[in-house]
């Protein structure tokens, strides 16, 4: 990804004073507030007190909300969920050290999924660089090609121009170059405390205004008649947007939606679609001849296979630049608006449209039908009710929990939730921080659906120190005592083998017996335990006030064969609608 890393000035200009600690700390932090930075999450340390101090002022002020986390990594999740629903940059404080490495994996994320997240790390003055002081490393360009902008400020040094070019580079105002993190290195002098005659200005109560963050529907005109008919798909992946629905509503053609595009819905929607698309492959009656992409496709093998076919053409919709790929790396054509998408797309007939749909509304059925035959909750069966029943925002955990949501999920006539994935590199870790800054920034109910691994990889987030703000966050887990998603891959064949013993339990599904009850009380977290689907619909039928856990028990060991039964079961209601057309 193209970035724009250089270091600011070695020396302050001449005849300028050096500034202090605390009134260049000041200045970053009014430079922050202009550039539309709300919310500082703040990990303490001694380095960084002087932008410590500044915050605590602006606090006060009633101008920036602070966060305080004791753990660098949390903070930074946290920072990337406060942007992704608030749609603004938030920003994460850091002093010296490891504490800057912990961040590395937000940032990673927030590159990837283009998320204006801003990086203050706090160093040592260049003179006691390179000399073994204490907590001092390179920090500048510590994260390399993961951020668009990084900026080494000496101490002294006013930080505005470096500031206000970090945060056009973080807001996506340069050509060509996507949103995305940036790291303000600040580097400070003693004195890192303020003076004996200065204080916290009198508190003013910060007057919040609850960002705009309810599930859009657009509406475009209707295909023009002299299109082309042709047997197109809509492919919404991660992020696409609700013009992913309403381009499909227009032209008359199925739509393929994963959960996270805040595209699943509508009348052209198609449900567990991933299970029909060799029902369409190149020996069939009907098969797909182009595919239109919106946002990024990253959960299943199934939609893979479909954008590397040699038989279909395919497009992708991209009217900014975008941060998941690099030109030219992959095969769709891109197309900047949607009259030239129109022009590759078409128009579908009624009887494909119409295919599509009695074929999915017969795949929804048989698949309803093999999980109500399942006494206890199932991965798919707790997917669809936490999809049901979600409002306000939801957060869909990486591995097998998101993957549910997009076989199981139904698709309703209108969104219910703003929905919230990591997918920039899909990694497990910051779930729970993610969803607390995600329910803080939006400031409404939130539930986040993760695996027991996921929650346990993030335990941590659930530590909020005394006075923080409590967001309101459901948290369901569906525990199933490891890593579920391995055993629908080919190690789980592996495993029916034999041939490697215990080590595929071991290594890949990482048993373990950990009491989630007691560890939510041990962070003052209310905690229920349900095993059916019954007890599950009962628990997400309370309304979101605080945190909560809901614990769903599951068995992982027979997941494999629940898998192969939808398959089989989906696969024979297809054929059968197929073979009557």
């Amino acid at each position: 990804m193209t970035s724009l890393n250089e270091s600011a000035p070695d020396t302050p200009e001449l005849d300028v004073p050096e500034l202090g600690a605390l009134a260049a700390a000041r200045i970053a932090v009014e430079v922050l507030f202009d550039g539309g930075v709300r919310h500082v999450v703040v990990s303490p340390g001694s380095r960084s007190a002087p932008m410590a101090y500044a915050l605590a002022e602006a606090s006060a002020a009633g101008r920036m909300d602070l966060l305080v986390r004791i753990d660098e990594r949390c903070a930074g999740f946290t920072a990337l969920g406060l942007a992704l629903s608030t749609g603004s940059p938030a920003a994460v404080l850091t002093t010296s050290g490891t504490a800057v490495g912990n961040l590395m994996p937000a940032v990673m994320e927030a590159n990837h999924a283009a998320v204006p997240l801003i990086v203050l790390s706090a160093d040592r003055p260049d003179e006691l660089r390179g000399t073994g002081a204490n907590q001092t490393t390179i920090q500048p360009d510590l994260f390399g090609e993961q951020v668009r902008f990084a900026a080494d400020i000496p101490a002294g040094s006013n930080p505005q121009r470096a500031i206000q070019t970090g945060l056009s580079a973080a807001t996506g105002a340069f050509p060509d170059l996507p949103p995305g993190p940036v790291q303000l290195n600040l580097a400070f002098r003693d004195p890192l405390v303020p003076g004996p005659e200065e204080g916290l200005p009198e508190p003013v109560e910060r007057q919040r205004y609850r960002v705009g963050a309810e599930p859009l529907v657009m509406n475009l005109p209707p295909a023009p008649e002299d299109l082309p008919e042709r047997r197109t798909v809509v492919l919404a992946g991660h992020d696409a947007g609700p013009v992913a629905e309403a381009f499909a509503r227009a032209h008359n053609l199925p739509l393929l939606a994963e959960p996270s595009s805040n595209s699943r819905f509508g009348p052209n929607a198609v449900g567990p679609y991933r299970l029909l698309l060799e029902h369409f492959g190149p020996g069939s009656a009907q098969p797909i001849e182009r595919v239109v992409l919106f946002g990024r496709p990253t959960l299943s093998r199934p939609v893979a296979a479909l954008l590397a076919r040699a038989d279909v053409e395919s497009a992708l919709y991209q009217p900014v630049p975008v941060a998941w790929y690099e030109p030219g790396r992959r095969t769709e054509l891109p197309l900047e608006n949607l009259t030239d998408l129109a022009e590759f797309a078409g128009r579908g007939t009624s009887s494909w449209l119409d295919t599509w749909l009695l074929a999915g509304s017969a795949a929804q059925h048989s698949l309803d039908q093999v999980l109500s035959a399942e006494a206890a909750a199932t991965g798919p069966s707790v997917a669809a009710l936490v999809w049901k029943h979600s409002r306000g925002q939801l957060l869909l955990g990486s591995s097998n929990g998101i993957r549910d949501v997009d076989l199981a999920g139904l698709p309703a006539h209108d969104p219910a939730a703003t929905v919230y994935a990591n997918r920039g590199l899909a990694g497990i870790d910051g779930t729970i921080s993610t969803a607390t800054g995600i329910a803080l920034g939006g400031r409404q109910a939130t539930t986040v659906l993760l695996g027991d691994v996921t929650f346990l990889h993030d335990a941590g987030g659930l530590l909020l120190g005394a006075g923080e703000e409590q967001p309101d966050l459901r948290i369901v887990v569906l525990n199933d005592s490891g890593g579920a998603i391995f055993s629908l891959l080919e190690h789980g064949g592996v495993e029916e083998g034999g041939r490697y013993g215990d080590a595929v339990e071991r290594l890949f599904g990482t048993p373990h017996a950990v009491d989630i009850a007691a560890l939510a009380a041990a962070y003052g977290v209310g905690h229920s335990l349900v095993s059916t689907t019954a007890g599950l619909a009962e628990a997400l039928g309370r309304p979101v006030r605080g945190r909560a856990i809901v614990e769903v028990r599951t068995d992982r060991r027979s997941l494999r064969q629940l898998h192969a039964r939808i398959r089989e079961a989906v696969s024979a209601a297809v054929e059968g609608v197929l073979s009557g057309q």
